[in-house]
């Protein structure tokens, strides 16, 4: 049977890796595929030639209006703002906005859990689908983690299990929900985008507006924003929490992890809290969360608990690189908000840092990360677009508090590298948890994090 968007006209705005699954799909269903991006062919040399082949119209170096004629859909990757002038013409002509996981949702023929949240979406998202795997079924995993699910879509089966992290610029365009929709926690993030907190909760809250009766909200009981989305709820509830006992979820009694998934089941304990083999706080709510999220998917607290006895930490997440002399160099460069570096320094609260701050600014509070970090740290260095920004606030922390802690500025993370293998003595963490985007320099945090692993390597 013939999909609907075949013969039509889809427009996609942004070549990036959700563009590039979504045009395949497109073109495998017989759409008519447009793809519109601001940069240059030039610089989508390699994007082009993985497209090789397939019956795709290209308007590069910006988005000509004209494209729109006759388009059934326009498909938003990831980073195109929804209030761009051919956006906002879209709207205007009622032509249909989309983007792969909406697409997906509508056409997957399985259970679907969707993830999101401002901190711990991809290991937990991944942690779920280790969860659904030792207890026999199979989860295919992906979305914003990395791997568009779109490109899944012929071989997944009605008993499967899709597992889908979703950030807020994908949910914020989307009209459907996923049978178990996690939201983790919501603190500041992507203001740069969204403009308020309001915006940006909102767009967090659309994964649970459109939940179906028997569907299943999983809200973080310690987080106020997530838990304020509780009147939201039209449905089924679980909660995680490492402060306080919940009716059905997961939280701590003492220092064990227990799950109850429905009032009709006992309370069981996964593990202890000792046995999660990811380090930090944080990392426990990830595990708690990812309890609550398989317990209303019906898997065995036996599987919860092989599945994180055996779980290691996803990339660029404290990831630790190399030890050299004494010296630990790890790669967080999935911090891309003050959040997270605060989660970060928590997780090495016992030992002196280097840390590396820097990349693309988010327009976020920093007062509380450099309170702490003056504090923690042998030595701060800034690099990238916003150095001089993180230089001026974490000079105005050191003052306050009277802290004589190095603060140096670089031009590239690279420099920032070398001074901070220079400054750093043995039993410091060399730790790259920059607060910011990459932006300004690299393609993604993925490509960053890659480089610096490439970078201490070179040690």
């Amino acid at each position: 049977m013939s999909d609907p968007l075949s013969g039509k006209r889809v427009v996609i705005l942004g070549l990036a890796r959700q563009g590039l699954a979504l045009a395949r799909w497109l073109c495998e269903i017989g759409a008519r595929v447009v793809i519109s991006d601001t940069r240059s062919a030039e610089a989508l040399a390699d994007e082009m030639e993985a497209l090789k082949g397939l019956p795709i119209t290209y308007a590069l170096g910006g988005h000509p209006e004209h494209i729109l004629s006759g388009a059934e859909l326009v498909c938003l990757s990831g980073g195109v703002p929804f209030d761009i002038p051919i956006v906002q013409e879209a709207v205007r002509r009622e032509i249909r906005l989309s983007n792969d996981a909406q697409l997906f949702m509508e056409r997957c023929p399985c259970h679907v859990i969707g993830i999101t949240g401002s901190a711990g979406k991809t290991t937990t998202t991944s942690l779920v689908g280790a969860m659904i795997d030792a207890a026999g079924m199979l989860a295919w995993v992906g979305g914003n983690i990395g791997n568009p699910l779109i490109s899944d879509l012929p071989y997944i089966k009605p008993d499967d299990v899709a597992v889908i992290e979703l950030s807020s610029f994908q949910l914020e365009i989307m009209t459907s929900s996923p049978h178990i929709a996690a939201v983790l926690n919501i603190t500041p993030n992507h203001l740069d985008r969204h403009g308020t907190m309001q915006n940006y909760t909102n767009a967090k809250a659309r994964i649970l507006e459109n939940q179906l009766v028997s569907d299943v909200a999983v809200l973080n009981r310690d987080d106020p924003n997530s838990y304020g989305l509780l009147e939201r709820v039209q449905h089924e509830i679980a909660l995680f929490s490492g402060r306080v006992p919940v009716d059905v979820g997961a939280w701590l009694v003492g220092e064990r992890i227990v799950c109850r998934p429905a009032f009709s089941k006992p309370m069981e304990a996964v593990c202890a809290v000792a046995e999660v083999p990811l380090r930090g706080q944080h990392n426990v709510m990830n595990v708690l969360a990812a309890c609550a999220i398989a317990g209303a998917a019906g898997v065995p607290v036996e599987a919860m608990r092989k599945a994180v006895l055996g779980f290691q930490p996803v990339a660029h997440r404290l990831e630790v690189v190399r030890e050299i002399d004494g010296v630990v160099f790890v790669n967080d460069s999935i911090a891309t908000a003050p959040e997270r570096v605060l989660a970060a320094l928590d997780a090495y609260h016992d030992q002196r840092v280097v840390l590396l701050l820097g990349g693309r600014d988010k327009k976020l509070p920093w007062e509380d990360l450099m309170r702490r970090a003056v504090a923690q740290s042998r030595a701060i260095i800034a690099f990238g677009e916003a150095g001089s920004m993180i230089v001026a606030r974490a000079d105005e922390a050191r003052l306050a508090g009277a802290y004589a802690t190095p603060i140096e500025q670089a031009l590239t993370l690279e420099d920032a590298l070398d001074i901070a293998n220079e400054l750093a003595l043995p039993g410091d963490v060399v730790l790259l948890s920059p607060g910011c985007t990459s932006f300004d320099q690299y393609r993604d945090f993925e490509a960053r994090g890659e480089h610096f692993r490439a970078l201490v390597a070179r040690l």
